[in-house]
């Protein structure tokens, strides 16, 4: 029976919440429960525990190096698998449910796979099922170039997926739900005293999550200030408050901001150093002109002085790039490039360092007393980021949470 439209809300559920049959129950008891709230309730959920993990590892027994085309078709499996569960979890309980792929969601991305990018969405699919009184649960991370082929969105994408989501639906609001409770001033396995944020900033958490910080993809808080969609990021095990993240003249600002917000850590990085190349113009766009066409997205970059007409470049990727890059430096002949896989980046971030100066050199004073070496920095007006040794990392980050005194 077709009914009028409700306001609605879209709650992405991450792997650890749907871990397994009896997390995937609950889970159904908390998208009902919002329903009964009087909302239409659009669900986008994650590959369930370690399913990812499982496919990457089978994918390893047939070929040291899948296309990232075939690698997309098994990875999608994955949130396939969770969103029908889901969907089956929700009907056994009394309520209208359907599941959709990526596809039937009508989520069109463009043709790089591993990575894509969303360019539309169709969402007349789920606006029917809505108003058919179904709730729908989408399998994130997902979607269709213009080939048919499936894709997928990068690490992290089901975050993407439901905030696109809550833009083309107009929705109210976007619950991220996920094994902790909230956005926090760093890694609470790494420093018990972290502090839980009850609100933040877009620029403050894209700063966050592009610094390592794996609450949120970095797409996806882009796609939420472009649109000016509120998130909320909480705790899938209990009904706590979590943090708000929004426009920054929302957030109630009687109190003057925090200088440092949060310290971030981020392992999954590679430095590539090149040597010897010709210092004269158009030399680092040759360069990153072709790590661009292959969709590898190059982090921090520095080039040293140049000697003798000859100059060096350091630059970070991630690691499930390395393999392109590899074929990259081969295409261009760089014979003198040396890539260091034990480097991690340490960030701190906040919006209040803009008003104070000395934030720079606090960072580097509290990683020299603890004899941390730095290899690169980068700094953007609310965050300072370094490379440095991976076995060093925690250290880094009790430090500079510790030094500069976060509550």
């Amino acid at each position: 029976m077709m009914r009028a439209r409700k306001n609605i809300v879209v709650l992405k559920f991450g792997g650890t919440s749907v871990g397994d049959v009896r997390k995937i129950g609950k889970v159904a008891d908390r998208v009902i429960k919002t329903r009964n709230e009087g909302k239409d309730v659009v669900v986008v959920v994650s590959a369930m525990g370690d399913t990812t993990d499982r496919l990457i590892e089978i994918a390893g027994k047939v070929t040291c190096n899948p296309s990232r085309r075939e690698m997309d078709m098994l990875m999608s499996t994955g949130e396939q698998l969770s969103s029908s569960i889901l969907a089956m979890a929700v009907q056994e309980r009394g309520y209208g449910c359907v599941s959709l792929t990526g596809s039937q969601a009508g989520i069109l991305t463009d043709e790089f796979y591993s990575n894509a990018r969303i360019l539309n969405i169709r969402a007349d699919r789920i606006s029917k099922e809505l108003k058919e009184d179904k709730i729908v649960v989408v399998a994130g991370f997902q979607g269709i170039n213009a080939e048919g082929d499936i894709t997928t969105l990068g690490r992290g994408g089901s975050d993407t997926t439901a905030v696109a989501l809550a833009v083309a639906l107009k929705a109210d609001y976007c619950e991220i739900y996920t094994d902790v409770g909230g956005i926090y001033s760093t890694d609470p396995n790494l420093v018990r005293k972290a502090v839980k944020m009850h609100s933040l900033s877009y620029d403050e958490t894209l700063e966050l999550a592009s610094s390592g910080a794996r609450v949120l993809h970095t797409r996806a808080v882009e796609f939420a200030k472009k649109n000016n969609v509120v998130l909320h990021v909480r705790s899938s095990f209990n009904n706590d408050e979590g943090t708000w993240v929004m426009n920054e003249r929302d957030i109630d600002m009687k109190m003057e901001k925090p200088v440092i917000t949060g310290v971030t850590s981020d392992t999954d990085q590679v430095k590539i150093s090149i040597f010897e190349l010709e210092d004269k113009p158009g030399e680092a766009a040759r360069l990153f002109g072709k790590f661009s066409d292959n969709n590898i997205n190059i982090d921090l970059i520095v080039q040293n002085v140049s000697e003798k007409g000859l100059a060096a470049i350091s630059f970070t990727i991630k690691p499930g790039d390395l393999s392109i890059a590899r074929e990259v430096l081969k295409e261009l002949e760089q014979e003198h490039a040396v890539i260091d896989t034990e480097v991690a980046k340490i960030s701190i971030v906040g919006a209040g360092m803009q008003a104070h100066p000395g934030i720079a050199a606090g960072m580097f004073g509290i990683l020299a007393d603890r004899g941390i070496n730095i290899e690169m920095i980068s700094t953007s007006p609310i965050r300072i980021s370094c490379i440095i040794r991976k076995s060093r990392v925690k250290d880094a980050v009790r430090a500079l949470h510790s030094g500069f005194d976060i509550k």
